[in-house]
C-alpha cells in the first residue's frame, strides 16, 4: 500500500489545512472525505514514522461508533482488545463496582487499540481519496489570518510553501505550535505526578476485564490487548514514576503484583517502561475566525477513566459534521460564526470531562480518613445504585450528552 501522497507545488489553496496527521488531525479528514473540501494534512513526520508509535489507548463504545460512521471500525476491530467487564476498586478495600456488558446491553464495554493499529488505517482509508493530500515531513514556521483566508508558510524538503486556505486545524498536540502562533491562551495546571505506561504479557485465563485501581499515590488503568497481554497506565509522584523506570525487571514486576493484587497471574513485561508527566488543560477559546483547535491542542486531562484521546475523537467528529452543514449550505467554513458551534458543542462537553477525571485522581490520591470514608462509601452506592451506576457508566462509554451524527450513523 503506498501512501506517498505528498505534494510540493509552489502556490497551493484548499479549503482546510490539518497541521497535525496524528490519530485526531487524520480522524477529521477521514470524516470529511466525502465532503468535497480539499483538504492539505501537514505532519512533521514521514506517515510511517508517525504511525510507528507503540502506545495504546482506550477508546469508548462513542468512538468506536464513530469510527463505524466513517468507515473504518471493521478494519481496526480484528486488531484490538475488548472488555466486556470494568471493574473499580480502592486499594485493597474489598467494595468493587462492577460493570458488565448487560448493564447496556451490548457487547462489549470499550476497546483498547494501539496507536499505529488506529493511524495506519485512517491513513489508508484517505490515501485515494483525491480532495486530500499530505504534505510530509513539513514544519508550519508561520500563519498569517485574514478576514476571507489564511496563508500557512510551511517548509518541506529545505523549500518554503505558501498555502492559501478558508481553515486552520490545529491538531499538533498539547504543545500546539498552532495554538501558540494565535496567541490562545490556556488555564490549567501540571500534577505533582506523572504515568508510567508500558506492556505486560499474564496469565490470567480471563483477558476481557478493564481495571481502575485507585491507590494513594495515584490510579492505576489495566487494559486488555490481544495476546493476553495488557497496557498499563500506572500514576505516581514524578519521583517514585522516574523509580519505577529504573527498577530492574524482578524488582518492578514484583511492586507490579503488589500493585494488581495478583489479578494477572504471572507477569512479563513485554516493552520499554515510558514515563510522562500529567497536567490538566483547557484554552480560554477553541476557535477563532479561520481557525479551530481540536484534541490535545485544545484541551488535556488525567488520563485516569481514558478519556483523552476520546475527546479529540469527538471533537473531530463534530468539527467535521458542522462543517459538512455549513459547506452544504452554502456557508464560508472557515467564519467565525460557523466555528463557534464547534466551540459551544464540545468546549462545555469536554471541561466537565476534565473536571471529571481531576475530581477523581485528587479524591482518590490521598490518604486522609474522612476523604476515604466518603469514598468508599460513594463505591457502595455506585455498586448498589442503579442511577448512579449507569450514569458513571455511560459517562466512561461517552453515551452521556450530544454525540455527533456519525455516532448515529453506526446505529441506524
Amino acid at each position: 500500500m503506498t501512501l506517498n501522497k505528498e505534494i510540493m507545488y509552489r502556490d497551493l489553496e484548499c479549503d482546510m489545512v490539518i497541521v497535525g496527521g496524528g490519530i485526531v488531525g487524520t480522524t477529521l479528514a477521514s470524516a470529511l472525505k466525502d465532503s468535497g473540501l480539499k483538504i492539505i494534512i501537514i505532519e512533521a513526520n514521514p506517515l510511517e514514522v508517525a504511525a510507528a508509535r507503540k502506545q495504546a489507548y482506550a477508546f469508548s463504545l462513542l468512538s468506536s461508533r464513530i469510527y463505524q460512521g466513517i468507515g473504518i471500525w471493521d478494519k481496526i476491530f480484528p486488531h484490538v482488545g475488548k472488555f466486556k467487564n470494568i471493574r473499580l476498586s480502592d486499594a485493597d478495600y474489598p467494595q468493587i463496582v462492577k460493570f458488565e456488558t448487560k448493564d447496556l446491553q451490548t457487547d462489549y464495554l470499550g476497546y483498547v487499540a494501539q496507536h499505529n493499529v488506529v493511524l495506519t488505517a485512517l491513513q489508508e482509508y484517505i490515501a485515494d481519496c483525491p480532495n486530500t493530500n499530505w504534505l510530509c515531513p513539513g514544519k508550519v514556521n508561520n500563519v498569517v489570518y485574514q478576514d476571507n483566508f489564511a496563508t500557512v508558510s510551511v517548509e518541506v524538503a529545505g523549500k518554503q510553501q505558501q498555502i492559501k486556505t478558508k481553515l486552520v486545524i490545529g491538531a499538533d498536540g498539547a504543545k500546539s505550535h498552532i495554538r501558540s502562533l494565535a496567541n490562545i491562551t490556556t488555564r490549567g495546571w501540571k500534577y505533582w505526578q506523572s504515568c508510567v505506561a508500558f506492556t505486560i504479557k499474564h496469565t490470567a485465563p480471563q483477558n476481557d476485564i478493564a481495571f481502575e485501581r485507585f491507590w494513594s499515590t495515584g490510579p492505576m488503568g489495566v487494559l486488555p490487548l490481544p495476546g493476553n497481554r495488557c497496557q498499563i497506565v500506572w500514576t505516581n509522584p514524578h519521583a517514585r514514576a522516574k523509580n519505577l523506570q529504573k527498577l530492574d525487571q524482578t524488582a518492578f514486576l514484583k511492586e507490579l503484583q503488589h500493585y494488581t493484587g495478583g489479578l494477572l497471574g504471572d507477569l512479563e513485561l513485554v516493552s520499554d517502561r515510558v514515563v510522562f508527566p500529567v497536567q490538566l488543560m483547557q484554552c480560554d477559546r477553541y476557535v477563532q475566525s479561520r481557525l479551530a483547535l481540536v484534541g490535545d491542542a485544545a484541551h488535556c486531562c488525567h488520563p485516569v477513566g481514558g478519556q483523552g484521546l476520546n475527546l479529540g475523537i469527538r471533537d473531530a467528529a463534530t468539527l467535521a459534521q458542522l462543517l459538512i452543514e455549513a459547506h452544504q449550505q452554502g456557508e464560508d467554513i472557515g467564519a467565525l460564526s460557523v466555528l463557534k458551534r464547534y466551540e459551544n458543542w464540545r468546549k462545555q462537553q469536554n471541561l466537565a470531562i476534565l473536571g471529571f477525571t481531576d475530581f477523581l485522581d485528587r479524591f482518590f490520591s490521598n490518604n486522609w480518613l474522612p476523604v476515604v470514608i466518603v469514598r468508599r462509601l460513594g463505591l457502595w452506592i455506585m455498586a448498589n445504585i442503579k442511577p448512579m451506576k449507569m450514569f458513571a457508566l455511560k459517562l466512561m462509554t461517552g453515551l452521556k450528552g450530544k454525540a455527533p451524527k456519525l455516532a448515529d450513523v453506526a446505529n441506524s
